[in-house]
């Protein structure tokens, strides 16, 4: 299952104009060089300051998977982070976000009309305004779930109530996600 905060990094990723370093001692010397030191980088890995200085000299150049996996990491949370904030500005304010998903999507409406829950697959466009309330729940912290309700609420304004149009007082409810990507 996919998360609302892992897409909304993934969709941030996509604006990169470069990849990402793809030797170790290219990492770690990227690391040394945004944590302005060996120590910092150590500590932050969980390894010796011997052991980064060998990575950064092209001593050691295969770091076992664990070690490798969280050297990743943290490059790809650092990398490019002007173009990061740019894309984000972009879809906050002008552009919105594409949402592409899978999921079971449940009702509350009127009487009369059906509110089983049925299996859709939409791509829907949302406006700056959705897009940054994405973005702010996630950058203070929210959990998956509050995120998935405003997902929820989103998608349920865009596509079910069409910006207001019908189905008035109708509330969605978003479950059982089989997919779920955001495109900028």
């Amino acid at each position: 299952m996919d998360t609302v905060g892992g897409g909304l990094d993934a969709a941030l990723r996509k604006a990169f104009t470069r990849p990402i370093p793809k030797s170790a001692g290219a990492r770690m010397r990227y690391l040394v060089k945004q944590l302005k030191g060996t120590g910092p980088v150590a500590e932050l890995l969980g390894i010796s300051r011997r052991t980064v200085e060998r990575y950064v000299k092209n001593q050691i150049k295969r770091p076992r998977r664990d070690l490798a996996d969280r050297l990743e990491h943290e490059v790809r949370k650092r990398w490019q982070p002007q173009i990061r904030a740019r894309a984000r500005q972009t879809a906050v304010t002008t552009a919105g976000i594409v949402v592409d998903t899978r999921a079971r999507f449940g009702y509350t409406a009127a009487p009369g009309s059906t509110d089983d829950a049925r299996l859709r697959h939409l791509t829907v466009a949302l406006p700056p305004q959705h897009a940054a309330r994405l973005f702010e729940a996630r950058d203070a912290g929210g959990t998956e779930r509050q995120l998935r309700d405003i997902a929820a609420e989103a998608l349920g304004e865009v596509y079910f109530r069409d910006s207001g149009r019908r189905a008035h007082g109708l509330e969605v409810e978003f479950t059982d996600v089989e997919h779920l990507e955001f495109d900028l």
